[in-house]
């Protein structure tokens, strides 16, 4: 039974799973974000954070699928992931706001790619130090890498005019997942 759950094939299926899971959420953040605005008149920090749901769903469920984690730290690892997407919009806001010269995609891409990093960064940090983190960090560098560069699609999105859909959270979620499940995977 251990063979099984520790085979290379079940690894790259959690992991295709996690991919396809993030990549679904990515698709539902823009439109739950209409769906809040519809309901909601609560301020905007929270708004963002309410927008996370899917996602931080998604972190839970990963939490305690990928090993033997308590309860509560999957719950805690889904509210650093509403947490983490209140600092990567913050990040994004705030690097947008000091890069006044250049072009409009050049500032969108600086700001992408310090939301993409704040975002998974604070998801690392934060899951890092909850009993469900892996105590080794270099277990958190895939999804630091990945966020981070996937952050600058958020230069694409803003040059399409996308609004209900988006290049930027699928990929975002998709490989924040994968690199969330591998560093899980790698419980020191």
């Amino acid at each position: 039974m251990t063979q099984a759950i520790t085979s290379p094939h079940s690894s790259r299926y959690g992991l295709l799973l996690a991919a396809a899971g993030g990549v679904l959420t990515g698709l539902l953040t823009p439109l739950f974000r209409l769906l809040i605005d519809r309901i909601s008149s609560a301020p905007s920090t929270f708004e963002v954070a309410l927008t996370a749901i899917p996602f931080a769903v998604l972190v839970v469920v990963l939490v305690r699928r990928c090993g033997p984690y308590p309860w509560w730290a999957a719950l805690a690892a889904g509210v650093v992931t509403m947490l983490a997407f209140v600092g990567a919009v913050s990040a994004a806001i705030w690097i947008d706001a000091q890069a006044t010269d250049g072009s409009k995609l050049v500032r969108n891409a600086l700001s992408g790619l310090a939301g993409g990093f704040a975002g998974a960064g604070i998801m690392a940090v934060g899951i890092h130090w909850l009993a469900a983190g892996s105590r080794d960090g270099t277990a958190w560098l895939p999804m630091l890498l990945t966020g981070t560069l996937a952050g600058t699609l958020f230069a694409l999105d803003s040059a399409l005019d996308l609004d209900l859909t988006s290049v930027l959270y699928p990929v975002w979620q998709g490989g924040v997942a994968v690199g969330l499940a591998m560093a899980l995977r790698r419980k020191a």
